[in-house]
């Protein structure tokens, strides 16, 4: 009885949401998803401006939008669900102004821009011993903070 209650009254409305979602994005506005992917809309979010004015001065990857670093892009179905989850995730915390000052990246996000790194880059990679550093270990100028901070290199 209550299994059914659950079914009825949120597990197919949810459903519903979900794939009325997934059509708006692919088959409304125009471009909804290329122009959710471009840096500019991604600095929209004040918070953002500084990591995009970053991103823009250095030149490190400036040929490169943000979602290729900070979405997963081994397949298209992982990059979709990601995309998902934190644009929800960043669209409620900026709206419901639940943001701290500090923007850091979250575990999930520095392994999946690790992902990305080692994905672009597998052929210097692979004559380099990793173990647990991060490719920012080395490359602080892509981190988006050191630049504009006066630079560590």
């Amino acid at each position: 009885m209550l299994a059914k209650f659950f079914r009825k009254k949120i597990i197919i409305p949810a459903m519903v949401g979900g794939a009325c979602l997934f059509l708006f994005v692919f088959f409304g506005p125009p471009d909804v998803y290329t122009r959710t992917s471009s840096p500019e809309f991604c600095a929209s979010c004040h918070v953002m401006e500084y990591q995009h004015d970053a991103w823009f001065k250095t030149g490190v990857h400036r040929q490169i939008k943000c979602v290729d670093c900070h979405l997963p892009n081994d397949n298209f179905a992982r990059h979709m669900v990601w995309k998902g989850i934190d644009g929800t995730k960043d669209v409620v915390l900026f709206y419901g102004r639940m943001f701290s000052g500090d923007q850091a990246i979250s575990g999930h996000g520095k392994a999946v821009a690790q992902e990305n790194c080692v994905r672009c880059h597998e052929g210097t990679v692979s004559r380099i011993t990793m173990g647990e550093r991060t490719c920012w270990s080395c490359h602080r100028r892509i981190t988006h903070k050191a630049p504009l901070a006066g630079g560590l290199f």
